[in-house]
């Protein structure tokens, strides 16, 4: 039986040459009809200087001890940048070893005196799977919806493709949904035997067919900082900054923060907000005084959100 990360690998490779032509590749035109997408595989291996047999291999998952100079080769033929170029190597070696359920997270009361020490912006605390580790008073304010997901399974995918409220708040909702789904792609590269992402992917895909078309694209992306515009159903329009951030000693934990320019009408706007969930929302719609174990989340497909 193929390893998943095998497939996966396969597919991810497949899909990055169908990108790229022989003349972007700087290959003379090819005489007749091409029946595939982009570069052959026989024109990758010859550009990163393997045999067409070695490729075929790799792409397929039965070469198991790829080296890395190989795989930069690789990368550079199909021009992947820094996250598809990481995606690779972590493809090509991560069927090597099997991985077990992990651990539930816990957030060090440090990181959680940190998060509630922002009170003028959404902010909050992803875990592995982009699972809802704590969240501010007003994150939670902000997301609309976001309480309607019971708390085991609070997901910010999930909470993207199952709450019709998160596609009304995200201006761009598609967006910002299928850079989600790639940074939910990168993340089962290096934990492609992880049963909570395959019951959230299976999850998804049953959900929605947006998400599965994206998550077939075998795109990748790593979210680091941007700027997004929203519409709230309370104050209306905003247009604020994100940063996302790897505490250190946490590498399963991504601290996000909105940023918003003071005295501009965002900034007034969440200081509404902030005002409006202070009387009509006595506590924050996610807890914030525990974590919440990912492990307790329920899996079943026909759960209502």
């Amino acid at each position: 039986m193929t390893e998943p990360a095998a497939d996966d690998l396969g597919a991810f490779l497949r899909t990055r040459r169908a990108r790229i032509s022989p003349q972007d590749a700087g290959l003379p035109p090819s005489m007749g009809i091409r029946r595939v997408p982009g570069l052959r595989r026989e024109e990758v291996a010859l550009l990163a200087g393997v045999s067409a047999e070695y490729y075929e291999r790799l792409e397929r998952g039965r070469t198991k001890n790829a080296s890395a100079s190989v795989l930069d080769s690789v990368a550079r033929v199909l021009r992947l940048d820094a996250a598809e170029r990481d995606h690779l190597h972590a493809l090509a070696t991560s069927s090597r070893s099997r991985r077990t359920r992990m651990a539930a997270v816990r957030l060090r009361p440090g990181l959680r005196r940190a998060l509630e020490s922002v009170t003028d912006v959404p902010a909050l605390v992803l875990g592995p799977r982009q699972d809802l580790i704590a969240i501010n008073d007003l994150g939670a304010a902000f997301y609309t919806g976001l309480d309607l997901l019971p708390p085991g399974r609070r997901n910010m995918v999930r909470y993207l493709f199952t709450v019709d409220a998160a596609r009304e708040l995200y201006d761009d909702w598609a967006g910002t949904a299928r850079a989600m789904v790639a940074e939910l792609r990168r993340y089962a590269g290096t934990h492609p035997h992880d049963p909570e992402l395959t019951d959230l992917v299976g999850d998804l895909a049953v959900r929605d067919r947006d998400f599965r078309c994206w998550w077939a694209e075998h795109d990748v992306h790593l979210r680091s900082h941007g700027s997004k515009c929203y519409h709230h159903p309370i104050v209306g329009d905003l247009e604020l900054g994100y940063e996302a951030m790897t505490p250190v000693g946490e590498p399963e934990l991504t601290f996000g923060t909105h940023t918003v320019e003071a005295h501009s009408p965002s900034a007034e706007a969440l200081a509404l907000l902030s005002s409006w969930s202070a009387t009509s929302m006595p506590g924050s719609t996610v807890d914030t005084s525990r974590p919440v174990d990912p492990q307790s989340a329920t899996t079943d497909p026909d759960a209502t959100p």
